[in-house]
């Protein structure tokens, strides 16, 4: 287990991942030469662990890397059978939000649950530009039918601003939202990782809910930034990082289906 243990020394930090800062940052290193021939999954008390070479394989945190669902913990092997001479965690996100729901969220979903609760307090729907005519009707396309879904169907109804002065939300369209919040690490560590990435809640839990679909809420999380690149023009950083963004948006989402 030696190689192993080092592997995650190396590429995945060695030590437990915070569940907040993790799902900010890219665990990006020095990639490492694979080590072995076969990745698969066996069942395990309450799950399904992930094996290399029949080894189990271990988190930063020392913890069995397994998952909820046959389906979940294959998705995640297949990812490491998918690495060819080299072990690329930029490319393994399944991987990676694994780890921080196993050595993050699991020890602390009142946390991670809070710091999802702080963004319905300001999520980025709600506020709103007052011109130019085009970015407001593009923010209503995109913005307006998740806020109606949260009313709909969470009880919840936010309260609009122009700008960025900060607005109080009604409590109870608040406290309405947080009770949708998943309690199930797999899927509380997805939400998390989405509203984060999006900076939007709503988004994050539109999603897990299934009333939105993983490219309206891309579409929806950069609405502002599209329209700037189709006013000033292409802007090559901020679309190769978010490219980066977007597998882990596309783990999450994955997550959020495979984990039921």
């Amino acid at each position: 287990m030696g190689v192993m243990r080092d592997l995650f020394e190396d590429i995945f930090q060695g030590k437990p991942i915070d569940p907040i800062e993790s799902a900010r940052r890219g665990l990006r290193s020095q990639a490492r030469k694979r080590f072995y021939e076969q990745a698969n999954v066996a069942p395990v008390d309450g799950g399904f662990q992930i094996l290399l070479d029949g080894r189990p394989v271990r988190t930063p945190g020392r913890r069995a890397l397994a998952a909820s669902t046959q389906p979940l913990a294959q998705a995640i092997a297949d990812e490491w059978q998918a690495q060819a001479d080299v072990i690329d965690p930029t490319n393994m996100p399944l991987t990676r939000l694994a780890n921080t729901i196993i050595d993050g969220v699991v020890a602390a979903p009142e946390e991670v649950a809070a710091d999802i609760a702080r963004y319905l307090g300001s999520d980025l729907l709600v506020y709103r530009v007052r011109t130019p005519d085009g970015l407001v009707e593009r923010q209503m396309k995109y913005w307006d039918p998740i806020l109606a879904w949260a009313r709909d169907a969470l009880g919840a109804r936010f309260v609009l601003a122009e700008g960025v002065t900060f607005v109080q939300q009604p409590a109870l369209a608040v406290e309405a939202a947080v009770a949708a919040i998943p309690c199930d690490p797999w899927r509380l560590g997805a939400v998390h990782l989405i509203t984060t990435l999006t900076g939007s809640a709503l988004i994050a839990l539109a999603l897990a809910s299934g009333a939105l679909s993983l490219e309206d809420a891309w579409a929806a999380a950069h609405v502002d930034e599209d329209w700037n690149m189709d006013l000033w023009g292409r802007d090559d950083v901020a679309l190769a990082r978010r490219a980066i963004h977007f597998k882990d948006m596309q783990a999450a989402a994955t997550t959020l289906r495979l984990a039921n």
